[in-house]
């Protein structure tokens, strides 16, 4: 198993269907559940596990999930009222080294996580096939991305998240 990305790595068909942006939606609204779940149990001793070898700790995981789709959220906004903006990219890596995602304490990231994610799902619900097909421009990889492939993206990148830490649940012997 590749431990970096141990459910593989996003595949993009450049074709959506309906059904797929459901699944992907349902995803993203079960995701702060399954998170409380991957890290109920742990101490603040074991939050401070890598998920591997090189890798973030279990507490920079859950922080770096909150920061993440607060930014895909902002994403979206962005795409849906205005013409292809140009998105403000991060330094993700940066990011976590930040005192808060070293030391806050997860139960801040998982609330946020939990509101986030019941108006991500609002606005996910509401949109219509047409709006899914609008996009912004990231400026770092100088591509445009659609709605529907970050729908489907950020559906995959709690899921990867979620296997990170079930890795370092592992490591522990609590997986």
């Amino acid at each position: 198993m590749d431990e970096k990305y141990p459910i593989g790595k996003f595949d993009w068909t450049g074709e959506v269907s309906a059904l797929q942006r459901e699944t992907w939606i349902e995803e993203i609204e079960r995701l702060p559940q399954r998170l409380r779940a991957s890290i109920e149990g742990l101490n603040e001793l074991e939050l401070e596990t890598p998920y591997r070898d090189g890798g973030w700790k279990i507490r920079q995981v859950v922080h770096h999930i909150a920061d993440s789709h607060m930014n895909s959220y902002i994403r979206f906004k962005l795409a849906l009222t205005e013409e292809t903006p140009t998105i403000r990219p991060y330094y993700e890596d940066r990011w976590a080294e930040l005192h808060d995602s070293i030391q806050a304490d997860i139960e801040l990231s998982l609330t946020l996580i939990e509101q986030l994610h019941k108006r991500w799902v609002i606005l996910l619900k509401s949109l219509s096939d047409s709006d899914y097909k609008k996009s912004f421009y990231h400026p770092e990889s100088k591509e445009t991305y659609r709605l529907d492939y970050n729908l489907g993206n950020y559906a995959w990148h709690g899921n990867h998240h979620i296997a990170h830490i079930m890795a370092g649940r592992s490591r522990i012997g609590k997986g």
